[in-house]
């Protein structure tokens, strides 16, 4: 028997790139009669819904409603899912054309599993293209032989879940409003309840999501406050830890001061050195983890 999969897509305003990525889904070679498509539109102003209509996809659902964050358009849309299997993925986003098949399969050869498939970075249309006629210039977050991830990689622009799973977990915490950690957070419970989080290289997608270093530096001061949240949900040293926080990383943070002369002139050199821009983006990291605690847990 064949599994029905709902396909949940959270969106504010990216029209410009669900052009590509939903016309993507409807060319699947996953029958689209066992498949349905549900953005999750979260208040957008840019013709998201006109975009909708025009393109006349049938399997293809708008969940309209006001902007409470991605985790809570996604839990909406796990939760008008028709389908035994909730396969997640983003809006700047398009689908290589087995990327169902590739998660069906998945949860067809194992029981109570979460699938994350492999999500190639591209910065133009160009370069998708040419990633998907030459599979060695795709730039991979794993190598093909890894088989098993934890919490750390459970990231939702190409991930699958049973419904039931993700249930039984208590779907995304929508306190998470801001960017970060919601996929993580959910990631981390899934693996609690008994879940082993799979690899499936063969579920190909590409993020096309071109950002400036202000904005990237941006998401990282946020990511950093999420760490903060995630760890005072469970209180696990080991969230800390596999997050980058640890003693070295912020006694190194403490004696470099956000307007400081390095500082700056790593931000100045991120274009040119791999190092610099490391330096850059950990320190705003770091910076949004100090805003977030309260004056008691300083030394966290």
């Amino acid at each position: 028997m064949t599994a029905f999969l709902s396909v949940v897509i959270p969106t504010l305003n990216r029209r410009d790139t669900l052009a590509y990525g939903l016309p993507a889904l409807a060319r699947q070679t996953w029958p689209a009669s066992a498949c349905e498509i549900l953005l999750c539109d979260s208040g957008s102003t840019d013709g998201t819904g006109e975009l909708v209509d025009e393109l006349r996809i049938p399997n293809l659902r708008l969940l309209a409603g006001e902007n409470r964050g991605r985790a809570a358009a996604r839990n909406r849309g796990i939760r008008e899912a028709q389908g035994d299997i909730v396969v997640f993925t983003d809006a700047d986003i398009l689908a290589d054309a087995d990327w169902l098949a590739e998660h069906a399969r998945a949860h067809g050869a194992a029981n109570r599993i979460a699938a994350v498939g492999c999500e190639v970075q591209v910065d133009s249309l160009e370069e998708y293209q040419g990633a998907v006629e030459d599979p060695r210039r795709r730039r991979r977050l794993h190598p093909d032989r890894r088989r098993r991830l934890s919490w750390l990689f459970f990231l939702t622009g190409n991930a699958s879940v049973r419904r039931d799973d993700l249930t039984g977990a208590g779907l995304f915490d929508e306190s998470f409003t801001g960017y970060g950690h919601e996929d993580l957070e959910l990631g981390y419970r899934l693996e609690k309840i008994g879940l082993a989080i799979r690899y499936r290289p063969g579920a190909v997608n590409y993020h096309w999501h071109r950002q400036t270093f202000e904005a990237r530096l941006e998401k990282m001061r946020l990511a950093g406050r999420s760490t903060v949240r995630f760890y005072q949900k469970h209180r696990d040293p080991w969230i800390k830890l596999r997050l980058g926080v640890n003693p070295l990383s912020r006694f190194l943070h403490g004696r470099l001061p956000e307007t400081g002369r390095l500082v700056a002139a790593c931000r100045r050199r991120h274009a040119t050195s791999a190092l610099c821009r490391e330096i850059a983006l950990q320190h705003a990291y770091l910076c949004g983890v100090r805003a977030a605690l309260t004056r008691g847990e300083a030394d966290w």
